[in-house]
């Protein structure tokens, strides 16, 4: 084959060649809901076409993100065809100094949906509403035991914390906190009187709220959500604290201005998609939507305020 014909042929197999430009980093194992959010995103946004070709998906575990995190800052600050799952966990982990640098290291695009963080008592509570648990506390901060599926400093433990500094209370560290292996455990000890109140995502304990057998005190989100629009959201009750675990993605920090806008643009057509608010709620997800600087200044925010209460807690100096 002459070299005229050998470059011909190159060049038509280039441009047979399905597009694979786009790649999603899910900074963990298979299986995970950083996978998950990875892999129906990237299949949605060829599905819909607001990419050309296929999303390539790379499982990066370690550190519980940070070694994709460090791996995009120091090798990868510029690529326009990444983005990278993340989601609340990952903010807790960057706000408690366990991530290689901070927040305005990358571009952080948006976020899809969430899980909702719920306040929860046994349906025999004498806690009727959230003022009547945080009067308690206030009486006295050890007087109710508190469960929910992290340790000291996890999530689950800052939602109640935020509630707690939002309610006045002054020593937020004295509140006695239990950790359990996941939502469900932790109710099934509170309906058997281990503890008093459980904090955790609604979508871990719906079917114990749909059963009766526990009283919802308080949702943390801005709005009623979509599957039980008729629990009293905290906002409603005076109480400006919201807990969602966020599912969404960042970007090198040095994307273009021009790059960054295109991510939000398609991530937001995704989110504005039937297909997307489907595979949301079917996942146990309330379709949620903050993308460019709104989002950017929220997980500011959101870092900012973790920080402020895992130092009053102790996790961090």
């Amino acid at each position: 084959m002459t070299g005229l014909k050998a470059a011909g042929l190159a060049s038509a197999l280039l441009f047979a060649a399905p597009a694979m430009a786009t790649e999603c980093i899910a900074p963990a194992d298979p299986g995970g809901g950083w996978d998950f959010t990875c892999r129906e995103v990237g299949r949605l946004l060829t599905q819909l076409e607001l990419v050309d070709g296929n999303v390539q998906v790379t499982n990066m575990p370690g550190g519980v993100g940070a070694v994709a995190f460090a791996n995009v800052a120091g090798k990868r600050a510029d690529d326009a065809d990444l983005l990278v799952a993340t989601s609340t966990v990952g903010i807790t982990q960057i706000a408690q100094g366990k991530y290689p640098a901070g927040i305005d290291t990358m571009r952080w695009v948006g976020m899809l949906g969430a899980d909702v963080g719920v306040i929860a008592v046994d349906s025999d509570s004498p806690y009727q509403t959230l003022d009547d648990l945080m009067a308690a506390l206030k009486e006295d901060v050890t007087s109710v035991a508190t469960a929910g599926s992290t340790g000291a400093g996890g999530w689950d433990h800052i939602r109640l914390m935020m509630l707690a500094q939002a309610a006045g209370i002054e020593d937020i560290s004295a509140i006695r906190w239990v950790q359990f292996d996941g939502g469900s455990p932790a109710v099934t000890q509170m309906m058997g009187g281990q503890v008093g109140v459980v904090s955790t995502d609604l979508g871990e304990i719906k079917g114990f709220i749909e059963s009766g057998d526990i009283r919802v005190l308080a949702v943390l989100a801005d709005e009623p959500i979509s599957a039980f629009p008729d629990l009293p959201t905290a906002v409603s009750q005076g109480y400006d604290v919201t807990g969602y675990n966020w599912r969404g993605f960042y970007t090198g920090g040095d994307v273009s201005d021009e790059d960054y806008a295109a991510w939000v643009e398609r991530l937001q057509n995704l989110y504005d998609s039937d297909e997307w608010k489907e595979v949301a709620t079917n996942s146990g997800l309330e379709p949620i939507w903050r993308g460019g600087d709104d989002f950017a200044t929220y997980v500011a925010q959101q870092e900012e305020q973790m920080a402020d209460i895992s130092r009053q807690i102790g996790v961090i100096q």
